[in-house]
């Protein structure tokens, strides 16, 4: 287990702190999201107090150059769009549970960037290095998958500690050069599919999205909060909300919106 992942556990350690305790954050998240991190959530549970913690990790933030070993693990995937038993077709979108499909590609690992404090005690983070990036697949209700990719490469968060976030990097699931079952692809591959002449049925408007390829990037946004932080080592813990598109299969399909809810953890650095 990485060492961000490893530092998170000790820190989500039972810990009484003065003034008003707030409720359990790991009594509310799955048991893989514990693993994750390395705590029997039967044993630990979190309680501190919010505001108290948020005065104590602002104060060490002024003398804080960097964020490392910035550490996100889900809670729930949720995707919105698609048809699932039940759900009308001409319903509105709503943001559906899932399953997950993938094995252990819900956690991003070993974050890092600059950290700037501004003079009222607004931060700015810069992703710049790390673990950013996790191909995921879930299914939903209906029986269809939905791959994604599980990032937050380039992303710039600003904002008090209580709340801060930014977009970031989304980049295409597949890249230019992966080619589909008929041979065609980005920047190799064939032009039209086998036995469809070119100017012919292949450049047809139903068939164009699966001739032409786009590996082009899109953006995703997260909002962080900070829930408990350890003032003498610099650690800090809390949970984030993402949203961000799926995959489009390299532009063949329209992509959906998948919120991503989990716990994060960092430690500031001088």
């Amino acid at each position: 287990m990485a060492a961000s992942l490893q530092a998170a556990a000790t820190l989500m350690q039972p810990a009484k702190i003065g003034g008003r305790a707030s409720a359990s954050l790991l009594s509310r998240q799955p048991s893989h999201v514990a693993r994750a991190f390395g705590v029997d959530t039967g044993a630990a549970r979190i309680t501190c107090s919010l505001q108290s913690d948020i005065r104590e990790v602002a104060s060490k933030c002024v003398d804080a150059a960097k964020l490392a070993g910035f550490a996100l693990a889900t809670s729930a995937l949720l995707v919105s769009g698609a048809s699932a038993e039940g759900i009308a077709k001409n319903a509105p979108p709503e943001f559906q549970k899932t399953k997950l499909m993938t094995r252990l590609t819900y956690t991003l690992d070993e974050i890092e960037g600059p950290l700037e404090v501004g003079s009222d005690g607004t931060l700015k983070f810069e992703e710049k290095d790390g673990i950013d990036y996790a191909a995921v697949t879930v299914q939903l209700p209906g029986g269809e998958r939905v791959p994604f990719l599980f990032t937050v490469k380039q992303l710039v968060a600003t904002g008090k500690p209580e709340s801060f976030g930014g977009p970031f990097l989304v980049p295409s699931y597949r890249g230019s050069s992966f080619l589909d079952p008929k041979g065609r692809g980005g920047s190799t591959g064939y032009d039209n599919a086998v036995a469809l002449p070119a100017g012919g049925r292949g450049d047809e408007e139903e068939l164009v999205k699966e001739n032409i390829k786009n590996a082009a990037s899109s953006t995703g946004n997260i909002t962080l909060s900070v829930t408990k932080s350890n003032p003498e080592t610099g650690e800090v813990i809390g949970v984030f909300e993402s949203v961000q598109p799926s995959d489009t299969d390299l532009g063949a399909k329209a992509p959906k919106d998948v919120k991503i809810q989990g716990i994060w953890y960092a430690q500031l650095e001088s």
